[in-house]
């Protein structure tokens, strides 16, 4: 659509379709305006179009083309892609990779959950992510540029798409019940006040060695990777209200 001329793309439905498209118009001029028709919308709800499609419609009726920095993931196993929300390693990662399709298609985010669930039953593997010199090691990293994940959870709660960085925030542990309890602050928008739970802000992070990826709540395989803040690469469509 862009080497057509279009001057405008409109993407009715979830993250992942999102992101395929934003693949096609990061660094040019064409802005993109999304629609809500997903499981999470964790775009749109971030934005604050909603997750029903004739107020979302009204609203970005109302909405501006900005200037926004995305992600960026560079693998030992797949080619770079650009993300718009964020990007995780280790156990989330390994949640998307582990979802029913046939479950998703039938009971949406409950699929989700019930991945999750599943893991209670076994260790969580731990990963190491170098920050600006420094090792962590930690059971998951995300890596967001977005306040919340999965659409009704807080958990990167100083991200803004208005920013030019990731907000980095790093859990610590391998007892699956301790996940179980972060998930519990984050449902009260407390987590990053818990033991264990690491914040900072990135520009860059890498993942040393192999660990489960995601990106956009899409898999993206088992390698080392590089997440990276690309500025000003994407022309969204976004409401005044957005902060």
């Amino acid at each position: 659509m862009v080497e057509q001329g279009a001057d405008l793309v409109l993407v009715l439905g979830g993250d992942g379709t999102i992101n395929e498209a934003a693949n096609g118009l990061v660094y040019s001029d064409v802005p993109l305006g999304v629609l809500p028709a997903g499981t999470a919308n964790v775009l749109a709800m971030e934005l604050g179009l909603g997750s029903h499609l004739g107020p979302a419609i009204e609203r970005l009726a109302q909405s501006s083309a900005q200037k926004v920095a995305v992600g960026r993931l560079s693998g030992t196993e797949s080619q770079p892609r650009y993300f718009l929300c964020m990007a995780g390693g280790g156990l989330d990662a390994q949640i998307v990779n582990n979802v029913d399709p046939a479950l998703k298609d039938r009971t949406g985010k409950l699929a989700y959950w019930a991945a999750g669930l599943a893991q209670l039953t076994r260790a969580i593997d731990h990963l190491d992510v170098r920050v600006d010199g420094e090792t962590y090691r930690c059971g998951f990293v995300l890596a967001s540029r977005v306040r919340n994940y999965g659409g009704d959870l807080e958990i990167a709660s100083g991200a803004s798409l208005r920013r030019s960085d990731f907000e980095l925030v790093l859990f610590e542990g391998s007892h699956p019940l301790r996940y179980a309890g972060y998930v519990l602050g984050a449902l009260m928008r407390r987590v990053q006040q818990m033991e264990g739970v690491r914040t900072l802000p990135a520009h860059c992070a890498e993942i040393l060695g192999p660990a489960h990826v995601q990106v956009d709540g899409e898999y993206a395989g088992c390698q080392s990777a590089r997440f990276e803040i690309a500025p000003e690469a994407l022309t969204l469509l976004m409401p005044a209200a957005y902060r």
